[in-house]
């Protein structure tokens, strides 16, 4: 069969793909530059960006100044070509993030989570108030990302887990797509979290970690290279059940009292008993999150010699410092309970501590744990705390809403 006709069709979609690449990952460019940057001939790439500005697709986007002759224009993806939503569903709250194809927030709410409210009206709402807030039409959000705390099926996105939210179980995504009439995904909180934290944090560059969130349930994520192992039925991850020294082995069940697994890694990490840990070692702080601050800061010697002078403001410092650094050594051996197990198996190069609470802890808590994995098997993965704990889930969810709508406007007609 003769394939010649279709070839220069093939190259120019190439080079319109390796043109907007670019420019999506290096912003505004000048003819010269994205001409130097492809290797295309200089006039390959202007026929290039011209292609790409009459579809819509490219703008100008100012001028280059300093150089030796004529301001040369700079050619960058056009961003109102396209608009994407991220959205984080907890049982607590519900926070969400419209951009635009570039990335840049444009409209953000933050509104309590009904539990019980219909999945697809709940959505519907946040959709409507933030395309209105940000004034565009909902026909042009090209991507909407939804990030849950449950299992949830890669190969047909059904939810078969969502313990704290069950309005959430079953075939939403279904409802979603006939009710929103936006392209949808539903992914694992944790998941969308790592992904933020290879773009964003502390797994930048890395191509094998493990994230281990340590919040309201443990959970994990792993990434190799540049692929998250979610597992058959997408219950990769879920620490909660896994079986460790010092805990029950669990039965699939929940303790209803608790709202958590009343057994396995759960029930020695769980929030709930990280907040009962630090109470028993006299940390008093509002949640599990502020604990291990708090004693992250005792730990380092905050507050030591306070009294100027007195020796008892340094007595009392010196043992607040000691609390902290006690309650750090017995939370960092229960965590690495669990690091070790993931680490046994799958030997990564990075474990990131995430969530608020893994985050809090700072380079106090991880530099324990990774002591502590150390002594428990042969791996030797750093440890580190996460260095996103501003919303790492929307983060995460917008990271990928971008790349599926680029896909579905740059790329769906080429």
């Amino acid at each position: 069969m003769n394939s010649k006709p279709g070839r220069p069709r093939l190259l120019r979609e190439l080079n319109d793909r390796a043109a907007l690449e670019l420019l999506g990952s290096s912003g505004a460019l000048t003819r010269a530059q994205v001409s130097e940057m492809t290797g295309l001939s200089k006039v390959t790439a202007n026929h290039v960006l011209s292609r790409l500005e009459e579809r819509g697709l490219v703008v100008r986007a100012g001028v280059q100044e300093g150089g030796r002759g004529p301001n040369a224009v700079l050619y960058g993806l056009n961003p109102s070509c396209g608009y994407v939503i991220g959205i984080d569903v907890d049982p607590d709250t519900t926070t969400a993030v419209l951009a635009d194809i570039m990335g840049r927030v444009l409209a953000e709410t933050t509104v309590p989570t009904e539990v019980a409210m219909d999945p697809a009206g709940a959505v519907g709402t946040i959709v409507e108030h933030l395309t209105r807030a940000a004034r565009i039409d909902v026909a042009q959000v090209r991507a909407c990302v939804i990030g849950l705390p449950a299992v949830i099926d890669p190969a047909t996105s059904r939810v078969h887990f969502c313990y704290d939210m069950p309005a959430w179980c079953g075939d939403v995504i279904e409802v979603l797509h006939r009710s929103l009439g936006l392209p949808v995904t539903i992914d694992n909180d944790v998941n969308l979290a790592a992904i933020a934290e290879r773009a964003l944090g502390a797994a930048s560059g890395v191509r094998n970690f493990a994230l281990v969130w340590i919040g309201r349930g443990p959970g994990s994520a792993v990434m190799v290279g540049d692929q998250l192992l979610r597992g058959t039925a997408g219950a990769a991850g879920e620490l909660g059940w896994m079986p460790v020294p010092g805990a029950a082995v669990s039965d699939g069940g929940f303790d209803r009292s608790r709202h958590e697994v009343g057994a396995a890694f759960q029930a020695l990490v769980g929030w709930r008993v990280v907040q009962e840990l630090a109470e028993t070692y006299r940390i008093a702080a509002e949640d599990a999150a502020r604990s291990v601050a708090a004693a992250a800061r005792e730990a380092a010697g905050a507050g030591v010699g306070s009294g100027v002078g007195s020796a008892v403001g340094s007595a009392e410092g010196a043992s607040g410092s000691a609390a902290g650094a006690a309650f750090l050594d017995e939370l960092a051996r229960r965590i690495a309970l669990g690091v070790a197990s993931i680490c046994a198996v799958l030997d990564p190069e990075l474990v990131v501590l995430g969530s608020h609470v893994g985050s809090a802890g700072g380079d106090a808590l991880a530099g324990r744990v990774q002591r502590a994995v150390a002594r428990m098997c042969l791996a030797r993965p750093r440890v580190e705390a996460s260095t996103i704990p501003d919303r790492p889930v929307v983060r995460g969810a917008l990271l990928v809403a971008v790349e599926q709508a680029r896909e579905r406007v740059f790329y769906g007609d080429l």
